[in-house]
């Protein structure tokens, strides 16, 4: 379990495994991320079927992983490690914002996404970020995403959004909006006037009735079922 910080509560700190198929890349994360007492790089991998192997094998709590890799790509890669059991957050890196390639990232089960010029501060923050389960993509990103990946098949997607959300209580729905405009557990508690660990049981609970992976698929099922519309 992560600490506020993103820092694990155990003591040990964010375990975090490399993919990328440019040794140099890989090299340049992780001389990053060692520079920060509370992460620790695992292991590395060039390519996605690797990078099943490596979490396998060293159980990371967070996965930075390349979209275009050969073997295997980033985005099989990506589905393939969230569907396993305790599946640590993945995190898809990408040359290009909004690439296209990230919407159906996301769709795979990546927590989000960052750029490979990501400045170092940034690139700590994030991992520590998706350690203590939030999404890495802002408010602003988050609308993006999820206004360009809806935007096909509107009255289909609209249909069985509507018909996901019968599966919540009241409550769960206002959370489901807040989550949908891209807020913190802790904007979510002060918006709704919950604690922050309530406001988490919440987004565990819809996760879980959604049959989603991360808080952006759950944002896209907001967007999906119209509670976004002004």
């Amino acid at each position: 379990m992560s600490g506020p910080d993103g820092s694990q509560q155990n003591g040990r700190p964010t375990r975090v495994l490399l993919v990328d198929d440019d040794a140099l890349v890989r090299a340049g994360l992780r001389m990053i991320l060692s520079s920060a007492t509370d992460i620790e790089v695992v292991g590395e991998a060039e390519n996605g079927a690797q990078a099943v192997e490596g979490v396998a094998a060293h159980r990371p709590d967070v996965v930075l992983m390349d979209v275009r890799m050969p073997v295997m790509d980033g985005l099989t890669a990506a589905k393939a490690i969230t569907e396993r059991p305790q599946a640590p957050s993945v995190v898809m890196l990408t040359t290009f914002d909004l690439d296209e390639y990230v919407f159906q990232a996301l769709q795979a089960g990546a927590t989000g996404f960052l750029l490979k010029d990501t400045p170092p501060r940034e690139l700590v923050a994030a991992v520590r970020i998706v350690a203590a389960g939030e999404a890495m993509l802002s408010p602003t990103v988050t609308r993006r995403l999820v206004g360009h990946y809806a935007a096909d098949a509107v009255n289909p997607r609209r249909r069985e959004a509507t018909e996901r959300l019968t599966l919540l209580t009241e409550r769960e729905r206002e959370v489901l909006a807040c989550v949908g405009q891209g807020m913190s557990n802790a904007e979510v508690g002060k918006e709704l006037f919950m604690s922050e660990a309530t406001v988490k049981t919440h987004v565990s609970r819809l996760l879980t009735k959604l049959e989603a992976h991360n808080r952006v698929q759950v944002a896209i099922v907001a967007h999906d079922a119209g509670l976004l519309d002004v």
